[in-house]
């Protein structure tokens, strides 16, 4: 019954903004983890950003670090990843992710390990092109 659905991608030049949105359906989205993930053609798919409620955190990998922003609003049951300053090597597929939280630790658990394993629910991708 859980659904996500990406929107908002496009193509953008160096140094642009875009902002994608994950719209959730069939669940209560604060009992979840919600993360996004990007796909390159030729790469193997990668964390982008995680965020949950039960510890209350956001966090972040480091190519994304200052300057992608993950955010939720629960009365939308949209959770969204604002990227700013974009560069050619985000060109990528987008997708947002979603797991139900077991625990605390189950929580900081999937968003520090960013592993796509981690997680059950996906969305089909929204594609991101950053040209020079």
């Amino acid at each position: 019954q859980l659904q996500l659905v990406e929107s908002g991608g496009g193509l953008v030049q160096t140094g642009g903004s875009l902002r994608l949105s994950c719209t959730v359906s069939g669940i209560t989205l604060e009992d979840y983890a919600v993360a996004w993930f990007r796909q390159a053609p030729g790469e193997e798919r990668e964390g982008v950003a995680c965020i949950n409620t039960q510890p209350g955190t956001t966090m972040y990998e480091d190519p994304v670090k200052g300057r992608f922003t993950i955010s939720m609003d629960s009365a939308k049951k949209t959770v969204y990843l604002q990227m700013n300053s974009l560069k050619p090597e985000d060109t990528a597929v987008y997708y947002c992710a979603a797991v139900r939280l077991r625990s605390l630790v189950h929580a900081v658990a999937v968003c520090v390990s960013s592993s796509a394993e981690d997680f059950s629910s996906w969305g089909q991708g929204t594609q991101v092109t950053v040209s020079s």
